[in-house]
């Protein structure tokens, strides 16, 4: 499925009517009619309860009186709120107007303090509020009358269905400048939104709801959009049957450059991910000094000692020869997770990566190595795959993480094309974005993979497919995997999960995408 930014859908929009000849007023209807399904089923019906339901001046304040007729229909009382103007409506929304006064419902301003004083009763006696206020058309700083009105909604604290977008969340970016409403469910109209999915809006849009609203999917599917979902079927599809005759050879021969002194379970967990997702054969290179500690504590990898000077660190002449000798007989290489920020160990890791010939991961330590070198990457041989928490990026930018946050996909899109890497970042949703600009949004995980050494399983996951099947995918398929065995975590343990959880649900992860029982 495709995501949309919002000058996109008011596209796709305008080609349903002009292209298809669906008036617009029929798109709105069903916009009208799922929002109230919706809403009536995030409180278990419709028949005898009370919504509060609010319309700004838009289309989005169309849809929700569309909404309220159908929920009345439905035998709900409606208690109608509009901020706009009569004068001012579309001709859509203003059809929806008039069909919802023909029933005899009084469209309440908010102009007066008795106005307001009429609000707040009505919120105290709903049973749920129907969120039609802003939609998609928010950007910047909000009229004084919306904050209140939003303010007095979450207030309330009573459930929220948000048509198409919480009002206060900018569609394009997810950022909320003042205040946005909390909703439990947000219905998408069409398309999700890039505010649904990243940023502030991530959190404010509750559970995330998506219907064609009757739009043609030729419309919706047209690959003029840059963005996409990562879903089931997408990684399914890109991931290939395994053969019958196949052997550890043919499932990949990765290497991991990880670990050092205080910090050996990043490696272990990097490995073992690399093994657990179906990699024939993996490497652990660690230093020397804590090559005791790694060999006792794997069993299915090889582990080697690599020459530290007793630093218990990667750095030195010595430690590039060998590393650059074992890259050479690999598919696949993941340098990175727990080696440290010593000086030494940064210039290691810059002068591998210009070296090594196999497709490269990246991962922490190894990233921020380049955080004074960023344009090296570009003249690395194979276009790596860097996966940074939106910190880590941040930082590699050289900007702070409000101001890259602030705009995540822009940024990511414009780092991929000046450095020539695909980023993985990981943020309240974690896109991977290619150099041509190709995005995409993972449709899995949750907030309990805020643990250590999650992100040592996903880069361990990325890397260990990277024989499996196309390496410039499996991004993709690391990313839904991951998620979805921190999702299988998260059932069992909830937010007391740890890194370990996720790893050891990646082989019923990676089943289910093969649709074999695990």
């Amino acid at each position: 499925m495709n995501v949309s930014f919002a000058e996109d859908m008011r596209r796709i929009d305008a080609r349903a009517v002009s292209d298809y000849g669906l008036p617009a007023v029929a798109l709105m209807e069903n916009a009208g009619r799922r929002s109230a399904e919706e809403a009536a089923a995030m409180v278990g019906g419709a028949a005898d309860k009370v919504f509060a339901v609010f319309a700004g001046g838009g289309n989005n304040g169309g849809d929700a009186f569309a909404a309220a007729r159908h929920l009345m229909n439905m035998g709900a009382r409606v208690k109608m709120f509009f901020t706009g103007t009569e004068e001012r409506l579309g001709e859509a929304a203003r059809a929806m107007y008039d069909a919802l006064r023909a029933m005899g419902v009084e469209i309440r301003p908010l102009a007066s303090d008795r106005d307001w004083d009429r609000l707040r009763v009505s919120l105290r006696f709903a049973d749920a509020v129907v969120d039609g206020i802003l939609g998609t058309g928010t950007r910047g700083e909000l009229r004084a009358e919306a904050v209140r009105l939003i303010e007095e909604i979450n207030a309330a604290g009573k459930p929220v269905m948000a048509i198409d977008l919480p009002s206060g969340v900018e569609a394009d970016t997810g950022r909320i400048a003042a205040v946005a409403v909390r909703a439990q469910r947000t219905l998408a109209l069409g398309l999700p939104k890039v505010g649904h999915l990243i940023g502030q809006g991530a959190n404010a849009a509750g559970k995330l709801l998506v219907d064609d609203i009757g739009i043609p999917h030729a419309l919706l599917d047209g690959e003029e959009l840059r963005q996409s979902l990562i879903t089931r079927e997408t990684a399914a599809k890109l991931l290939p049957v395994r053969a019958r005759d196949a052997h550890k050879g043919t499932c990949g021969r990765i290497l991991v450059l990880a670990g050092s002194i205080g910090m050996t379970g990043a490696a272990a967990l990097a490995a073992q991910a690399a093994l657990r997702i179906g990699a024939g054969l993996v490497t652990l290179a660690v230093p020397e000094r804590i090559y005791p500690v790694l060999a006792a504590k794997m069993t299915e990898a090889m582990v080697v000692p690599v020459p530290d000077e007793g630093t218990g660190r990667f750095g030195g002449l010595k430690a590039l020869e060998s590393a650059l000798a074992l890259a050479a007989q690999a598919d696949a290489v993941l340098i990175g997770p727990g080696l440290g920020r010593a000086a030494e160990t940064s210039e290691f890791v810059r002068l591998f990566a210009a070296d090594v010939k196999a497709p490269l991961v990246m991962d922490a330590d190894a990233i921020y190595a380049f955080r004074s070198h960023l344009g090296d990457l570009r003249d690395l041989p194979q276009v790596p795959i860097l996966t940074p928490h939106l910190g880590e990026f941040a930082g590699l930018l050289g900007k702070n993480t409000d101001e890259v946050a602030a705009d995540l996909l822009h940024e990511a899109r414009e780092a991929a094309h000046a450095h020539q890497a695909v980023f993985v970042v990981k943020s309240a949703c974690t896109i991977v974005v290619y150099p041509d600009g190709d995005a995409f949004f993972t449709t899995v995980g949750n907030a309990g993979m805020a643990t250590a050494g999650a992100g040592d399983v996903l880069a361990g996951t990325i890397a260990g497919l990277m024989r499996q099947m196309e390496s410039g995918m499996t991004p993709l398929v690391g990313v839904y995997a991951h998620g979805r065995a921190g999702d299988l975590a998260y059932e069992a343990h909830g937010n007391g999960l740890v890194a370990g959880d996720i790893l050891g649900r990646l082989p019923k992860a990676l089943g289910e995408l093969a649709n074999i029982p695990v």
